[in-house]
């Protein structure tokens, strides 16, 4: 079929506003990948933009060569896998039985866990509490308390909720259980939400920090993301590890967010294209009630 002049000229706006949308997206990313292989001089005259200017990669050698960064990064990998793992299970255990309406009392413990989106026992009382488990210097101290987003609890329940019933009602003729249909026909036709959540979970607990800089008091314990915020704070003893040159340390203080930043999001983005073909249709099914 022969395309109107209005089609051609809304397919010709259509990809100008996409190309706007993926410029504003990818310039801020791309100008602090480019700070943070730049030179003092150039960051503090404002001159570098997309290209690196005075090819400079100090602050990435001088970060790499302290042992205590690849120990807290290790920490943030560890925390990241258990943590998502025990979320993912978690919330699936507590969201398939939500989404059946035969379940008794189901909306007392769906009221109850939406009022946990809007009020918490605060800050101390979560602290004494933590410490009063034995949680403190510990790994469960970030993964437990956090375990189950609410959000994504509610999004996970509506997705199982948009699975036919006949699918379980011809596997309870075959003779299988509720934790037998969850596990065989359930998760397998999920694939979807799990990957949404997995991203969801993963990044919440890559990114997170408070909890570690509350509850732990040894650094070989802390994540990476404390490590680099201390950097950024203003602690170069730290990072040198001993004794390091006037100019060596004007070169880490002026790029060093730009290192920092690149340094935390890159294992998200090498984790994304993994899982991105699940990542819409997750949302769009979890979010929306057919």
């Amino acid at each position: 079929m022969k395309e109107s002049a209005q089609y051609k000229l809304f397919k010709v706006f259509n990809v100008v506003v996409l190309l706007l949308i993926v410029y504003f997206t990818l310039f801020p990313f791309l100008s602090i990948v480019a700070q943070s292989f730049s030179s003092e001089v150039y960051i503090k005259a404002g001159e570098v933009s997309l290209i690196p200017k005075g090819f400079n990669v100090e602050t990435y050698k001088v970060i790499m060569s302290d042992s205590i960064f690849w120990i807290n990064y290790k920490n943030t990998v560890v925390y990241t896998v258990v943590g998502t793992a025990i979320s993912l299970v978690l919330s699936t255990l507590m969201a398939y039985p939500l989404a059946k309406k035969r379940l008794k009392g189901r909306n007392f413990l769906l009221m109850f866990v939406v009022f946990t989106m809007f009020f918490n026992g605060g800050l101390i009382p979560n602290y004494v509490l933590i410490n009063k488990l034995g949680f403190g210097n510990t790994m469960w101290a970030i993964v437990i308390p956090t375990a189950i987003s609410v959000f994504n609890l509610l999004i996970m329940k509506t997705f199982f909720e948009n699975i036919p019933d006949e699918l379980e009602e011809a596997a309870v003729m075959d003779g299988s259980n509720t934790f037998g249909i969850l596990m065989k026909i359930v998760l397998p036709l999920s694939k979807p939400i799990l990957a949404t959540m997995t991203l969801f979970y993963a990044v919440t607990h890559w990114n997170s920090w408070f909890p570690a800089f509350l509850y732990f008091s040894d650094k070989e314990l802390f994540p990476v993301s404390i490590y680099l915020r201390n950097l950024i704070k203003g602690a170069e003893s730290s990072l040198t590890s001993g004794a390091t040159s006037a100019d060596n340390l004007n070169q880490i203080s002026s790029n060093i967010k730009s290192v920092t930043m690149v340094l935390t999001v890159l294992p998200i983005l090498c984790v994304y294209p993994y899982i991105q073909k699940y990542f819409v249709s997750g949302v769009m099914l979890g979010s929306v009630k057919g």
